[in-house]
């Protein structure tokens, strides 16, 4: 009998393969990796005050620990958080059972099962697992789920990565691996449509990946007074 072949490196199939394979290391390392980053607390208590209280907030590439949207989720929003991985969202389901998290790709939510589309997107490292020629592709999927005026918040590791790896994670498996500049984010965000407002970068913390981390911030336009009348019913 001959086995399946492998999937394309940086594919669903394959973000599939290596996060079912590593979900359960994962959770062990970062169940609570939040409580030691408060840079990175302050950022999404300020993208939830932004968007305001009952906003629907869509966790992209949530992973199987659920932290960034309990975070989201305290301070008033709507979170859903939304993983390729089966496994992923098992384990965010088991961890946070108040919350909602659901089986989808990042590059093509499906806004029918999800309800709509959204006031924001939090993208924490979900970009990592595929190649960077298709960033630009993942930035207008997140511009097409979001609602006029909506706001992305993107956090990515800083660096020129692009291919497959051993895990920096440990877990033993190869993955696809990707890093990124602070002028490729912002290029993808502009072309999608978005207003860039903040991109900033700071230093590893002691316990993390001995790498420089990127954050983006960004907007869409808000629907203009003579657009809305002339779609109103």
């Amino acid at each position: 009998m001959t086995s399946a072949p492998e999937p394309e490196p940086g594919s669903a199939a394959d973000v599939v393969r290596s996060w079912d394979a590593r979900a359960d290391h994962y959770l062990e390392l970062f169940r609570d990796e939040l409580e030691g980053k408060p840079h990175d607390l302050a950022l999404l208590a300020g993208f939830a005050r932004r968007i305001g209280p009952g906003g629907r907030v869509l966790d992209v590439g949530c992973g199987p620990c659920g932290h960034v949207a309990a975070a989201l989720d305290a301070h008033g929003l709507e979170v859903t958080g939304l993983d390729l991985s089966p496994r992923c969202v098992e384990l965010a389901r088991r961890e946070r059972p108040g919350l909602r998290f659901e089986l989808g790709d990042q590059r093509a939510p499906d806004l029918a099962a999800l309800g709509g589309r959204f006031d924001g997107i939090v993208s924490n490292y979900s970009l990592h697992d595929q190649p960077k020629a298709m960033l630009h592709g993942t930035f207008a999927a997140w511009a097409a789920a979001l609602r006029p005026g909506g706001r992305l918040l993107v956090v990515t590791k800083e660096g020129a990565a692009d291919g497959v790896a051993s895990d920096p994670l440990g877990s033993g498996i190869a993955v696809y691996w990707a890093e990124f500049r602070a002028e490729e984010l912002a290029a993808a965000a502009e072309a999608a449509g978005f207003t860039v407002e903040r991109l900033a970068d700071r230093a590893p913390y002691e316990q993390e990946i001995a790498s420089q981390r990127l954050y983006l911030e960004a907007s869409l336009p808000e629907k203009s007074g003579l657009d809305a009348s002339r779609r109103a019913p």
